[in-house]
């Protein structure tokens, strides 16, 4: 079990992605993916920060943990994440979408240091996840692939494939990570393609399943220690998250899964963030 000083700078580094989100990545004006960057800030916080084996300083060592982010638009918290890990002078965020830039709109791993994939075009991460932890086990280590989804991404067909071709080779060392915010770019996913309860479809799929509350660091960091234990199938963690976490006027709020704040809200925004700063 992780120490409470571990939690808490966890926490203190959630916060601070999610500063980096509203201030250096979108700003006024800008259009950016808010509420989805920040419903997976604990999360990508306890990958980069605790549970993951990574070098900023090397970032193609041969037996990193991988992580991939399959919901791609929501690259600002990865972006964050990278920056604030030092893969890349902190300065960068502010150029993110502009010509020739280091940071796009999506992931790109032919500019960025630290991104393992280009994703963005929905429903392939895990795909590519399956085929990445497969050949680390061809070559011997024990590293670990970590997959990040959308909830509205599990209407595409390809998630599905490739959530059985995983279970059907056994692969282990795969963990896929569902933020299940329950918005999607335009509404309510019940409202747009409801994929109804997604615990047992996974079940059924041979996936070991986990459900955590995924903004309670504690409960993600035994669901990734769990997930270190099972041995002969995928895992899968069922992340209970809000849209737009921490930032009032974003949160489930579907406007801000791809929206542009005014001053007064990036205001209200730095207002919401210094309030759960300790």
């Amino acid at each position: 079990m992780a120490s409470q000083a571990t939690i808490d700078l966890l926490a203190q580094k959630a916060l601070t992605l999610r500063e980096h989100i509203v201030n250096d990545l979108i700003g006024v004006g800008k259009v950016g993916h808010l509420g989805g960057s920040c419903s997976s800030a604990e999360i990508v916080a306890a990958l980069y920060f605790h549970k993951m084996k990574h070098d900023p300083k090397n970032p193609a060592l041969p037996d990193r943990d991988r992580f991939l982010l399959s919901k791609g638009h929501a690259a600002l918290v990865q972006y964050a994440a990278l920056a604030e890990a030092g893969y890349f002078p902190k300065e960068e965020m502010k150029k993110v979408k502009t010509l020739g830039a280091m940071l796009q709109g999506h992931p790109d791993m032919t500019r960025t240091p630290g991104i393992e994939a280009n994703t963005g075009s929905l429903g392939q991460g895990l795909s590519i996840a399956c085929g990445m932890a497969l050949g680390l086990k061809l070559d011997g280590l024990a590293s670990k692939v970590y997959v990040l989804i959308g909830d509205g991404e599990l209407a595409e067909g390809q998630i599905w494939e490739a959530a059985m071709a995983a279970a059907c080779y056994k692969i282990d060392n795969l963990v896929a990570i569902v933020d299940r915010n329950h918005l999607q770019a335009t509404g309510p996913i019940k409202e747009r393609f409801d994929s109804g309860p997604v615990a047992p479809k996974w079940e059924a799929f041979g996936w070991a399943t986990i459900e955590i509350d995924g903004h309670d660091l504690p409960t993600i960091l035994d669901a990734l220690d769990k997930a270190d234990q099972i041995k002969g199938q995928p895992t899968v963690i069922i992340a209970e998250t809000v849209k737009g976490k921490c930032i009032s006027f974003a949160e489930h709020n579907a406007a801000f899964h791809n929206g542009s704040m005014t001053a007064e809200q990036l205001e209200i925004a730095n207002s919401d963030l210094n309030k759960l700063r300790r």
